[in-house]
């Protein structure tokens, strides 16, 4: 796929919902997923059930809350975003997430520009969700402070944010387990990205 249909396809829609996609920017050493968090991980979070009134406007409002309480976007209001490769929408890549074909996530960097609307049109786009109201995507601070993930399930929405998955012992323990596994099922192009990761990271004091 070149680059001009992903232009039309993913980053136009992207825009129109407020973020901007900045291609070919993410930062060197950036952490390839965070997988295997455990609730002392967390630092923050809400969830809303599909019949809350103003769903989407309160999903917008909190998730923005929380993204600057935890230190999401930076000055600019940039930030790392999960999206799927090509033009596969948030659902397609869900399918394909143990096809053991490539990696069906890769981030991207974004920048919320002053009208935004992530969790209607965002979702809508199918990019960062199956449609509004009904979001799902993992953002990571530019420095890889925090990552926030949302999810849908049976009754409502899920965000929740986790300081610091670089230096988790969870997420650490579970990127070597991935790495470690030999099943038809693992992509190995993200195994190869973890295995180049860890191999580079500086351990923590």
């Amino acid at each position: 796929m070149g680059t001009q249909e992903r232009e039309r396809k993913v980053y136009r829609p992207l825009w129109r919902a407020g973020l901007q996609v900045i291609p070919d920017a993410v930062p060197e050493g950036t952490i390839p997923f965070c997988f295997g968090y455990g609730t002392e991980d967390i630092v923050g979070g809400f969830s809303h059930a599909y019949d809350t009134p103003r769903l989407v406007e309160r999903l917008n409002e909190d998730w923005y809350d929380l993204a600057v309480s935890v230190g999401l976007l930076d000055h600019r209001r940039e930030f790392l975003l999960q999206l799927p490769q090509g033009t596969r929408t948030h659902r397609a890549a869900l399918r394909h997430e143990h096809d053991g074909g490539s990696a069906p996530w890769r981030w991207t960097r974004g920048r919320l520009l002053e009208r935004w609307d992530l969790m209607g049109r965002g979702a809508d786009t199918a990019f960062l969700g199956v449609h509004a109201g009904h979001p799902g995507f993992g953002m990571l601070a530019l420095d890889g402070g925090v990552y926030v993930r949302c999810s849908t399930g049976e009754r409502g929405v899920d965000v929740l944010a986790v300081r610091r998955p670089d230096r988790s012992e969870n997420v650490l323990r579970h990127l070597e387990r991935v790495v470690a596994d030999d099943s038809r099922y693992v992509h190995r192009e993200l195994t190869a990205w973890i295995a180049r990761w860890l191999a580079g990271r500086v351990p923590t004091p």
